[in-house]
C-alpha cells in the first residue's frame, strides 16, 4: 500500500512537471499583449455559447450521479442530485485525483442523506467508468469520423488510428454485452459485484459521451473565433488530450490538457483560447462550486446548533 502510494505520488509529481515544461515552453512564445489581445478577441456571442454547453456539461455530470443512484436502488431529489454533483466536481477538477476530492464532498453530502460509506464508495467507481465510457467513446467515434482529414488525424497513420479507435470502442460494445447477458450478482475472487441492467448501462454511455462533447462544444466555441478549425477536431483533440489529463491526476489537467491539444492540433490552438477555456469550464464553476460548499456548510452547522438548544426539536 505505502509503495502504490509512492508510484501514486512520484507519478502525479513527474506529470506536474513535464506538464509545465510543456505548458512554459509553448506559452513563452507569446507575450502577455498577445495572450490578452487574443481572449479580447473572442466575441462575445461566442463566449456565451461556450458557457451554455459548459452549463449542459455540468447537468450531464448530474447524470453520472442520477446513474450511480439508480445503480444503488437509492432515490433523491434532482435538485439535491445536482447540488452535490455541482460543488463536489467544481472543486475536484481544480484540486486533482478527483475521484478523491470529490469523492470526499460527495460523502459528506450523501452520508446526511442516508447512504452508508460503501454505497458513496459504489457510487464513486460507477460514476468512474462513467467518465471512461464517455472519454472513450468519444476518443473513439472522432478518431474514425477523422480518418482522411488532414487537421487532427495527422499524429497518427490511417491504419494506425483505425485501429486505435476500434480498440477504444470495443470497451463500451463489450460493457454493454456483459450488463445485457452476464448475471445480475457475479463474484470474481473475493469480490461480489452487481451488474447493471443493458438499459443503464447505455445511460451511462450516452451521458458520458454527451458530457465530453459539450466540454468540447465549450472549446470549440472559443477557438473557432480566433482559427479555422471545425467541431470534429477539437473533439478528436480534445478527447485525447482529457484522457492524459484524468490519467496524470494533475489538478485540472494543468499543463497536460494544454499540451495535449497542441500535439494532436499542432498549430491550431491559440493560448489565449485555452486560457479562456481553463476560466469559463474550471474557474467560474469552482467560485460558485465554493459558494454553494460554503453555503451549505453553514447552513447544516446552524441547523445543528438549532438541533441542540432547548424546546428547538422537532421530530420528522
Amino acid at each position: 500500500m505505502k509503495l502504490r502510494l509512492f508510484l501514486t505520488r512520484t507519478l502525479t509529481l513527474a506529470a506536474i512537471v513535464i506538464g509545465c515544461v510543456l505548458l512554459y515552453r509553448n506559452i513563452s512564445r507569446y507575450s502577455a499583449e498577445e495572450l490578452l489581445r487574443s481572449i479580447y478577441a473572442i466575441p462575445f456571442e461566442n463566449a456565451a455559447l461556450s458557457l451554455v454547453f459548459t452549463a449542459a456539461s455540468y447537468v450531464c455530470l448530474a447524470g453520472f450521479d442520477g446513474t450511480s443512484l439508480a445503480y444503488l436502488g437509492r432515490r433523491l431529489p434532482p435538485p439535491r442530485v445536482l447540488l452535490v454533483s455541482f460543488v463536489s466536481l467544481s472543486i475536484g477538477h481544480n484540486v486533482g485525483v478527483s475521484m478523491l476530492s470529490s469523492g470526499a464532498i460527495r460523502y459528506r453530502y450523501y452520508a446526511r442523506w442516508g447512504l452508508t460509506v460503501a454505497e458513496v464508495g459504489q457510487l464513486i467507481v460507477f460514476c468512474g467508468f462513467t467518465v471512461a465510457l464517455g472519454i472513450v467513446t468519444l476518443s473513439g467515434s472522432s478518431m474514425l469520423l477523422s480518418l482522411g482529414r488532414p487537421q487532427a488525424a495527422s499524429f497518427l497513420p490511417p491504419a494506425a488510428m483505425t485501429g486505435l479507435a476500434l480498440a477504444l470502442l470495443a470497451f463500451p460494445l463489450c460493457y454493454l454485452l456483459a450488463a445485457r447477458f452476464l448475471p445480475r450478482h457475479i463474484r470474481i475472487y473475493k469480490w461480489h459485484m452487481k451488474v447493471p441492467s443493458w438499459r443503464l448501462a447505455l445511460v451511462q454511455i450516452l451521458v458520458g459521451t454527451v458530457n465530453f462533447l459539450c466540454v468540447a462544444a465549450c472549446l470549440y466555441f472559443l477557438l473557432k473565433s480566433l482559427v479555422d478549425i471545425q467541431f470534429i477536431d477539437v473533439a478528436l483533440g480534445y478527447s485525447i488530450a482529457n484522457m492524459l489529463a484524468i490519467l496524470s491526476h494533475v489538478p485540472g489537467g494543468l499543463g497536460v490538457l494544454e499540451a495535449g491539444l497542441l500535439y494532436v492540433l499542432p498549430g491550431a490552438v491559440p493560448f489565449g483560447a485555452l486560457i479562456a477555456f481553463r476560466i469559463v469550464y474550471f474557474f467560474i464553476p469552482l467560485a460558485f462550486g465554493v459558494i454553494l460548499f460554503l453555503a451549505t456548510e453553514l447552513k447544516n452547522l446552524r441547523a445543528g446548533r438549532a438541533s441542540v438548544r432547548p424546546g428547538t426539536y422537532r421530530s420528522g
